[in-house]
Parts: C-alpha cells; structure tokens; sequence
C-alpha cells in the first residue's frame, strides 16, 4: 500500500509540474501552431528518465520505492511517453531492434487512431 500512495503523490506532483510547465512554454511560444510545449515535456521526461534508470543500474542509487516514485509516479504524471521512450530504449539495447520498431508503430499508429476513434465516436453519440 505505501508503494501505491508513493507513486499517487509523484504522480500528483508530475501533473502539477506538466500544468505549470507546460503553460509557462505556451506562453512563451505566442502564436506558434507546433505543439512545442508537448515535445519539451516530453523529451524532459525522457532524459529524467535516462537519468534515474542509469543512476539506479550503475550506482543502486535508487531503492524500488525511490524508482516507483519517480518513474512510475513523478515521470508518469509529468509524460508518458517517457516510459515510451526508456522500454523502446531497453528494446533496442538487448538488441531487439524488430520489436522495439514494431512497439513505435503500434504506440504511434494505434495512439493515434484511438484519438480519432474517439473523437468520431464522441460526435457520433453527441451530434456535429
């Protein structure tokens, strides 16, 4: 149960920090139609996440409650796509270079297409 309310609170706390950081980038980007505040957000998460993992393989610096805070919780909150970005890593390190291509087609063609599915099936019950 501790490790639940652990990666609850990181969680929390990686929302607020993507609310505050993401407004703060739209801001600053005026009038810009490229979703630049998203591409930040999520290429921080991934090297916090390249970070954290290496610190914990090379160094154990980090205790399974500590990882579960910070990558599921924290990281989690902030960007998914962060641990989108470290299996594929982990993929293509064991040499699985045919499964980590299949994994980001399938996360970017299926994301993408359940956005639409979504999206269709909203209009359709809701009209217009």
């Amino acid at each position: 149960m501790g490790k639940i309310l652990l990666v609850g609170a990181g969680g929390f706390l990686g929302s607020v920090l993507r609310y505050l950081a993401g407004g703060l980038v739209y801001r600053w980007r005026g009038s810009s139609a490229f979703p630049i505040e998203t591409l930040l957000i999520n290429v921080l998460g991934c090297l916090g996440i390249g970070m954290i993992a290496a610190l914990a393989e090379t160094r154990g610096v980090f205790s399974g409650a500590t990882r579960a805070f910070l990558m599921i919780g924290l990281l989690g909150g902030f960007t998914t796509f962060s641990a989108f970005g470290y299996e594929t890593f982990e993929l293509m390190r064991d040499g699985q270079i045919g499964t980590a291509a299949l994994s980001v087609g399938a996360q970017v063609v299926l994301g993408i297409s359940a956005v639409w599915l979504g999206h269709v099936a909203i209009r359709f019950v809701w009209g217009s």
